[in-house]
Parts: C-alpha cells; structure tokens; sequence
C-alpha cells in the first residue's frame, strides 16, 4: 500500500467514525455465516464440503436449498434430502449465490414503510447489478465469474451501512437533495463528509472481506491507478462498474428517488471489449435471472422497465472514447496549420481556419459540426463562404444516435473519411446539403472528439481524392489544440471568478456586478435589494465538529442558494461563512418572501442534519437592505444589510430583519 493509499485510508475512516453512531466493527449488517460463505471460492471441489457444512448451520437456508433442487425445474427422480448431494447436483457456484443472496436478503427486508430509502428496491438493484456482471464476466472469460457476481452484490453496501447506523441516514440524505442533478458522490461527501464507495470501503476493511471485494466496493466509481494495490482487479470493478451504469440507465438504481445516474468511465471501456457482448442476448438472461428470483424468494420485486438493447448500445457509444494516437506526415500548410492559435475566441480562429483550408485546398464549401453532448447531436455551427450555413435558418443539426456507417465511423474510431452518395446516399449531410461527396475528419484533443471537419467540392463538381486525407489530419489537430485552449482559457478566466469551495462568485464579482448595477438608471435601481447571510456558530461548527464539517455546512447553504434563486438574480460568497445575494426586479415583500425561503430551507435541512454536526443546528441569519436613493454607492447598501445581519443576530439568530438607506 502507497503512503497516499494509506492517507486516504486514515482520512475515510476519519470521516466514517464521525458519522456513525457505534464502531463500524460493532456492525452486523452481513450474517457471520455470510462472511464465510465469501472466503470460499469454487476453485476446488473439496470446496462443496465446507459450503455444505456452512448451509446445515442455518435451518432456514438449508430449507431453501433443498426446496430449490427438488422444485419441478430440476425434474429429479428421487427426492433429495442431503445438503451435500444438493450442492453437488446445483453446482457450487449456483448454490454460493442463492445462499449469500438469502442470507443478505434476510437482513435488509425489514424496513419501516416511511424510510425513502427503500430497502428492497436496493436489494433488487444489488441482485441485478450482480447478475449481469456474472453473465458479463462469462461472456469475456474472466476467469472468477463469482467474483464479481459478490462484487455486485456488495458494491453498494456502503448505503447500507450509513442507512441503518448513520447519525443521519441515507434517507434523510434523499430528503435533503430532493432532485437536485449534481453529482451524486459529491453530495453525499457534502452530506455525511464521506461517500458511500469509501463508507463500504472502510466496512469490507474492519470485516476483513477479501481483497478483490474490496476493492470492487471501493473503487466501482472510480478506477484505481496503476500504483494502487487494488489494480490487479481493474477487471473485475470495470465489470461490476458496467453492470452498475447499465442497470442506472434502465432504471433499476438503488434508490428510487434520484434522477441521475453514474457516468461510465474512460477506462471500464479501456478494460472491456464491447464487441465480446452480445447486450441483447445478456438483458434477456439477466431478466430470466430476476424472475427465477423472484421466483426462489416468493417476493413481488419492483417491476423492472425493460429497455431494447439498442438503447444501452447507443448510450455507451456516447461515452465511448477511441484511440487514434497516428497523425500522417504532411507537407507543412502554414496558414491553414496557424489559423487555429491566432485567437482564444472560437467565433474567430475557426471561421479563419476553415477560409485557410478552402483557399489551400480549393473545396467550395466548409462546415466545422460541433458536439453537443447532453442533446446527442452534432450542430453546424460554423461554415465558410458565410452564406453556407444562412443565420435565418434553424441551426442544421444530426442526431448522433441515428448515424450509421461511415460517419459513424469517423466518429467513433476517429477515423478521416470521404463519403459518397453511391455508398450512402441516405446520409443525413449529403441529403440536406445536397452534395454528392464530402470529407469528414474527427477534430479531437487528448482522444476526445470535439467535433467533425467537412469539405466538399459540390459547385466544381471535382472528385475528392483520398490523398487528401493525410494532408488536411494535422489541421484538424492544430484545431482540436486550439478548441481545447479556448476552453481552457473560458475555464480559468471563470475559475477566477468562482469561490473554489462552493462554486458561487467570489467577492471580486459580488463587487463587479454591483458596480455595474449602480451604473444604471435610477428607476432601475429602485427595485434592488441585497441580502446578507452568515451561518450562526459557525466558529463553534468548525471547532467542535472539524473543518471539513465546515466546508459541507458552506456547500449546503451555497448549494440552498442555488436551487432557490432565479436566472436573473445574482448570488455570490463575499468571505468566511458569509454570502450575499442581491435581487431585482423585487419589492419589500419579494425580498422578505425569498430570504425566508432562504432560511427556512437551510433551517430544514440543518434540523436532518443535526447529527452530523453533533447537535449543532444549522442556520442561518439574514440582514437585507432595499434600494433608497441616500444611497451613494453599492458599498453604502452592502453595509446596511451588514448591520440588518447583524441586528438578526443580536435578535437571536434564525431570523431576517430589513433595513432601508433612511434606517428603517
């Protein structure tokens, strides 16, 4: 184990005993029958021994078994009565599943009917998640199909362990973000001060689990690096990783009340070979597998929403990232190869690209298609002569899920292509720009494609020839160079103005916009108010709970603010534990009415969390001042809203008060 392994070790448990109630090695949430049914493996059959003798030592298991292999599907002539001849007929593996399922299953149904983490629609998510990743892990002839079939079975047990032991539970979790879209894992780090990952972490540690579970539990979100000791089972976690996303995306997550769902990572399909799976044929044995679940527990699990292989197969394309690390030598195209670099802002350097490459090349037209990512389609945003793409007209855009061959090709393999009506002659792009050829070349960065290069000849009517494909490649890498510079500029010139805590303006830009404002005209101006926010103890929080419980009560409040605001108001952390908000188009009553939203909601959800901060209540204290015009400046209106504020909390904290320039 590296040092920064052991760090991040000693930080999550940090964290884990803060949130829990009793010592994580004091949990009994898996059966001590379970624990050793997962030290076995079915490398030996000398095995069926140890798992036989296992099974007789719970009555009920042992029942279940035998009913199992004297049911109408097995067809047997004599009825069995021995656990070990059981085992033998069922299989190792098979009888490993049904025993560690049970076991497990047993431990999670009881549940009060008011939690809104449902137990049971976790408990079918786990079982489906390990399912599939059995029947991948056959597909690919990993060799330890059980293994991952336990992974996914345990890959969540982290919400488990902070649902029934947290100081605060994974429901009152849900409760708290309502529908909110960010990350998952982030909220839950910004909720409990840990994520779920590193909760079950900690869990398969203290139970001493084995390593390759472990590290599925752990890292099933995040692959290890190459350095880390839980790299030998990159394959077994891209495995379970996988079945996760698939199982997210067909609506079978493990708790019913989020909208979002994981992202698949670069590298599970790095590790996977997507053409060994035939998706279809194992969403088929998966539901199969459920149903004889169903079937074994005699349980109505929730109705699982099928979805056509298809659907997956486009969602993963849409993750998918292709290698193409060749760029082919050719002759040096100063203006076309310097076009890209000569400005950060893409409206410029891209239109002069593509009047590079059409001088150099003689094409009659150009187009750049960019990527839209969360609409699936690739947009005609930019084209040269000017009047190629009319700005009266809807932008022409292609939805990616509906390409097929060799546009699809070039977006997938990153692969440069001509296209020719006689091959395709229902493309998307030759049909729409009535063309009968075009060139297609992927613009990319660091194996992420940015967006798809065209030209074509379609006025002079000259053939295309394939001999310019190598020559126009390092253009559309100097343009991928310069796209990604330009994003990364837009990056840093924003990460200038946003706090880096809690994503919200930073003073610089409270000061901006203010400044900008009181450059208006009076009128304008008489609808405005500023709101000032400090969080209440919160000296207190931080020394009583730590910094790290500080930093999570700031991303709450920050968090709050966001979801409450509207588009045209502004909000921003003027330093410490304060905030400002500032609102226009707004009244007395308006201002009143947002900043009790304000603190209502952030006195709701400190009452859940409560626990977390060991019995400190989060709240807050709201000074808002109105526009008056004895006001000579934004700072005269920011220091009457400090002394509301102020005045709140000299009124006993947890309340608003309001103030104009003339006092009142």
């Amino acid at each position: 184990m590296t040092d920064q392994d052991t760090d991040d070790t000693g930080r999550i448990k940090k964290a884990a005993s803060l949130i829990l109630k009793d010592d994580i090695k004091h949990l009994q949430l898996i059966p001590s029958v379970a624990l050793k049914l997962l030290t076995l493996t079915n490398d030996d059959n000398a095995r069926i021994d140890s798992l036989s003798r296992i099974i007789e030592t719970e009555p009920m298991l042992t029942a279940k078994i035998l009913r199992q292999v004297n049911s109408a599907a097995y067809a047997l002539p004599n009825k069995i009565t021995s656990t070990n001849r059981a085992v033998t007929l069922l299989g190792f593996s098979t009888v490993r599943q049904l025993a560690l399922n049970l076991l497990i299953y047993n431990n999670l149904k009881r549940q009060n009917p008011s939690q809104l983490f449902d137990l049971l629609f976790f408990w079918q998510h786990c079982l489906y998640v390990a399912s599939l990743s059995r029947r991948i892990a056959v597909a690919l002839n990993y060799p330890d199909p059980d293994l991952v079939y336990t992974g996914g079975l345990l890959h969540d047990i982290g919400k488990v362990v902070l649902e029934t032991h947290g100081r605060v539970t994974y429901s009152d979790f849900i409760a708290s973000i309502g529908n909110n879209q960010q990350s998952t894992l982030e909220e839950e780090r910004n909720f409990f001060g840990i994520t779920h990952a590193e909760m079950g972490h900690i869990f398969c540690l203290e139970w001493q689990l084995p390593a390759s579970i472990t590290a599925i539990v752990a890292f099933h979100h995040n692959q290890p690096t190459e350095a880390s000791p839980h790299a030998p089972f990159n394959t077994a976690i891209a495995i379970v990783s996988f079945a996760d996303y698939i199982a997210w995306i067909q609506g079978i997550g493990s708790a019913t009340q989020r909208n979002s769902h994981p992202t698949l990572q670069r590298a599970v399909l790095e590790t996977i070979d997507l053409d060994q799976l035939n998706l279809e044929a194992l969403l088929q044995q998966v539901d199969q597998d459920m149903q004889s679940t169903q079937e074994f527990y005699n349980i109505q699990l929730p109705s699982l929403i099928t979805l056509r292989a298809t659907l997956v197969k486009a969602t993963i394309n849409l993750s998918q990232v292709s290698e193409d690390n060749a760029l082919v030598a050719a002759p040096k195209l100063s203006s076309c190869l310097t076009a890209p670099h000569h400005s950060l802002n893409p409206d410029d350097f891209i239109p002069r690209t593509l009047e590079a490459i059409q001088d150099e090349f003689s094409f009659d037209r150009s187009i750049m298609f960019t990527i839209d990512p969360k609409r699936r389609c690739l947009i005609a945003s930019y084209g040269w002569p000017e009047s190629t793409l009319p700005t009266k007209q809807p932008a022409f855009e292609i939805n990616i899920n509906s390409l097929s061959g060799l546009l699809l090709t070039c977006l997938r393999e990153k692969k440069a292509v001509i296209i020719h009506t006689k091959v395709e002659q229902n493309n998307p792009i030759i049909q729409h720009l009535k063309t009968t050829e075009f060139i297609a070349i992927p613009v990319a960065h660091q194996n992420k494609l940015l967006g798809v290069l065209y030209a074509d000849k379609s006025l002079s009517k000259k053939p295309l020839r394939e001999q310019l494909l190598p020559e126009i490649t390092p253009i559309a890498y100097e343009l991928g160079i310069a796209i990604f510079n330009a994003k990364q500029y837009h990056l840093e010139k924003k990460n200038a103005q946003i706090d880096h805590l809690t994503q919200l303006f930073n003073k610089r830009m409270i000061n901006q916009f203010l400044t900008t404002i009181f450059q208006e005209d009076g009128a304008a101006l008489a609808n405005i108010a500023i709101g000032f926010i400090d969080i209440d103890k919160f000296k207190r929080l931080n020394d009583s709970c730590g910094h790290q419980a500080g930093d999570d009560a700031l991303k709450i409040v920050a968090d709050i603010l966001r979801n409450l605001t509207r588009p045209g108001d502004f909000i921003g952390r003027y330093g410490g534990e304060e905030f400002l908000f500032v609102l226009r188009n707004t009244n007395e009553t308006g201002a009143y009415g947002y900043a009790e939203r304000i603190r209502s909601e952030i006195e709701r959800r400190g009452k859940i969390m409560s626990q977390r901060f060991h019995g400190h209540n989060l709240t807050v204290s709201i000074g808002v001042s109105l526009y008056s015009e004895h006001y000579a400046d934004y700072t005269d209106m920011i220091e009457t809203a400090d002394q509301a504020m102020y005045q709140a909390k000299n009124s006993g904290r947890n309340r608003i008060v309001m103030l104009t320039g003339d006092g009142k």
